[in-house]
This record gives C-alpha cells, sequence and structure tokens, in this order.
C-alpha cells in the first residue's frame, strides 16, 4: 500500500502536525508513505527525517503567496511518476488541490481520502460567503472519493453540507496523541498544580489568525479576569500587531503575554491552569485534547460540532457560544482550577495515534479492495 500525503510545509499548524504524526506511525507498520512537500525549510528537514518525503521544484522566487496554485500545477507529475494507492488529503486548506487532482488527472488519479480538520458550517461568514462556500463543499463532496469526520456529530453535518452518502464518510477521532506525548502532558499538568503562585493562570495557543479568536479572548479576559490573573496566547502570525495594540488599548499589557511560536505546548501547561479556546470556528482542536490529557480546566467557544461532547459532557469545562464577548468573560470570571484531575476518567486516550491510525488503515484497505473490486470485469473483457 503507497499512501502520497501533500502539505504545503511542517510548521503551518495542527493539520499539517497531525498529518506528520499520522504518517509516522503508517511508516513504522510498514506501509510506503510518502510527504511531499511544497516549500524546503531546515526544521521541516529535522521533522520529517523518519519518513520519505520529497519538496516541490524551486521556480526561482518564493512560492509562499500562491503555493496552493503551485502545488496544483506540479503535483499531477509526482502523482504520474510514483503512482501511489491513496493520496491523503490532511485537511480542509488542502481540498483544493484534491479536486485539482481529479480534475487534472482524471482515472489516472488515486482515491483521495480528505480528512475534515474545520467546521464545514462556518457560521462566522456573512450569508452570502457562507451559500458559495457550502456550494463548494458540495463541488468536493462530487469529486473526493472518501471523507473522515472527527466525531459523530461532525459526520452528521457533513453528510449534509458535502451531499454524500453516509457510506463514503468514516468517523476517525483527531490523531493528538501518542503514548509518551499523553505521559509527557499528564506530567506536565501535575507539575502545574503545584504552582504556588497568586492568581489563575490562563492560556490560550494557536496561529495568530482572526478564525482562532484572540481578539475576543482579549476583550473577555480585560471584562472577566480578576486582580492577579494572567494570560498567555501562544503562537505566531499575521494578527500580532493588532492583537498587542488591543491589548494595549483594553489597558492590560501587564498581565497578557504574548511569546510567539512554541513548538511543546507543555512548556507552557506547566505554568497554567485553565486552557481557553475562542475561536469562530474548528475542527476538533488538538490544543484542547492536549489541555484535557494535562488536567486544566477548559473554557472553549461551541466552534465546532463535538465541543460540547467533549468538554461539558466527558469533562468538566465551559462552553459558550463562539463571537459572544460576554459569555467568554463570565466563563472567564467563574473558571475554577482543577486540583484532583487524577480522579477524572479522561477522554484524551480516546485520541491515541497508534489505535487511530490504524483504523485509518482499515479504511484504506477497505477502498483498495473497492477499486480492485471495480477493476475486475474490465480486466476480464480485456483478457477476453
Amino acid at each position: 500500500m503507497r499512501i502520497l500525503c501533500f502539505l504545503h510545509r511542517l510548521e503551518l499548524g495542527g493539520v499539517e502536525r497531525t498529518a506528520l504524526r499520522l504518517c509516522r506511525q503508517w511508516h513504522g507498520a510498514g506501509l510506503d508513505v510518502e510527504i511531499m512537500l511544497g516549500r524546503d525549510g531546515d526544521r521541516m528537514k529535522a521533522e520529517a527525517a523518519e519518513i520519505p518525503y520529497s519538496t516541490a521544484p524551486y521556480p526561482g522566487i518564493s512560492t509562499a503567496w500562491f503555493e496552493t496554485l503551485w502545488m496544483i500545477l506540479w503535483l499531477p507529475g509526482i502523482i504520474r511518476r510514483s503512482r501511489p494507492d491513496i493520496l491523503f488529503c490532511a485537511g480542509n486548506s488542502y481540498t483544493i488541490v484534491a479536486v485539482a487532482m481529479k480534475l487534472l488527472l482524471g482515472r489516472q488519479c488515486p482515491p483521495i481520502v480528505a480528512k475534515i480538520s474545520n467546521d464545514l458550517l462556518r457560521p462566522d461568514m456573512p450569508a452570502p460567503f457562507r451559500f458559495f462556500y457550502h456550494l463548494w463543499c458540495i463541488l468536493q463532496g462530487r469529486f473526493i472519493d472518501r471523507w473522515v469526520a472527527l466525531s459523530p456529530a461532525m459526520s452528521e453535518e457533513a453528510t449534509v453540507l458535502l451531499g454524500i452518502a453516509p457510506a463514503r464518510l468514516a468517523t476517525i477521532a483527531n490523531p493528538v496523541l501518542d503514548t509518551g506525548r499523553h505521559k509527557t502532558l499528564a506530567e506536565a499538568g501535575e507539575r502545574s498544580r503545584h504552582s504556588q503562585q497568586p492568581g489563575r493562570r490562563f492560556l490560550a495557543a494557536g496561529r495568530l489568525v482572526p478564525q482562532k479568536g484572540f481578539d475576543l479572548l482579549i476583550d473577555a479576559f480585560a471584562q472577566g479576569a480578576q486582580p492577579g490573573d494572567r494570560l498567555v496566547i501562544v503562537g505566531e502570525g499575521p494578527e500580532r500587531g493588532r492583537l498587542e495594540r488591543r491589548i494595549r488599548r483594553r489597558q492590560i499589557s501587564s498581565r497578557v503575554q504574548m511569546p510567539g511560536h512554541c513548538h511543546a505546548i507543555e512548556t507552557y501547561l506547566v505554568c497554567s491552569d485553565v486552557l481557553v479556546l475562542a475561536s469562530r470556528y474548528e475542527g476538533l482542536p488538538a490544543v484542547v485534547v492536549e489541555a484535557i490529557a494535562a488536567g486544566l480546566a477548559i473554557v472553549a467557544t461551541d466552534c465546532c460540532a463535538s465541543m460540547r461532547d467533549l468538554v461539558e459532557v466527558s469533562y468538566p469545562g465551559i462552553v459558550v457560544p463562539a463571537g459572544s464577548i460576554g459569555a467568554l468573560s463570565l466563563a472567564i470570571a467563574m473558571a475554577k482550577p482543577l486540583r484532583n484531575p487524577g480522579d477524572l476518567l479522561s477522554p484524551a486516550g480516546e485520541f491515541r495515534v497508534e489505535t487511530l491510525a490504524h483504523a485509518y488503515q482499515q479504511l484504506f484497505a477497505e477502498i483498495l479492495e473497492v477499486e480492485r473490486y471495480k477493476a475486475t470485469p474490465q480486466m476480464i473483457g480485456e483478457t477476453a
């Protein structure tokens, strides 16, 4: 079984990290896995060192501003040469490439399996844009062979919004953790609870982009935080300047830190009590699962179909409507650190890559069996 996974670059975000995690597991299980990267870099080489990978040809100029178009131009040639059995589309941001491969390659295109990494409803969009986005979802549903939803609730939404039969969609949880990382996060959370610092320590993490709702978080923290509380926003992105100005306007510069990108979130989990997720939309955020593994209290928006099941039902936390500063500020005011999370039945174990990568392998095998069955009559006819 040959699997080809295409990514712009490895340091973008959760979609890329999850894809790398899965590819490592498949490679370790003996599958023939290759990652195609749109851009090169020393850190990418270090991250992908354990897995065969290739980099897009360099056109002589930076491809950062047209990286999706560039991938659409060079990837068909790679697919024709390497002849993979499965193309793995790691998230929503790559589905445009997947649809283009179907159009450009036709019958030469191998089956494509796409993981749904973000909410398809997109209530954050103005109605006219949302209408056209949902048309795009239906178009994707016609071209991409199989889909993977991250939860039963997401699966129900996806069958409607993509316009596909339930048989074309599998439900596999987000493979956020491996056994070693689960242990590391649990130990980090235990060290955090021994801190004697005054006030509550809030943590938020993600790319500094509008999707993540850090502008809402800053306003809500300014309204709902108690004296002595602190907030750390870990991540980097184009919104940094705007967010820093917002912090200054709210006069909370002494209580809010933005240290930039961090490769190991446990560095900050060891000095945090509460994770706050203010996103306008998500798939199933890895950082929430990581915080649950560490035993942090959770405040989150209902940015995806499965958030209430994960937090309020399976784990103590507060879920508020996405986009509501008032509700988020009230949740921040009410949040309490968990002193004995070990007494709880943590759902984090459901997100282990060791188990979930095998579920993907079973899905791939099923797809290839169907493809062989479809090809059999043609082969018989050719023989005759």
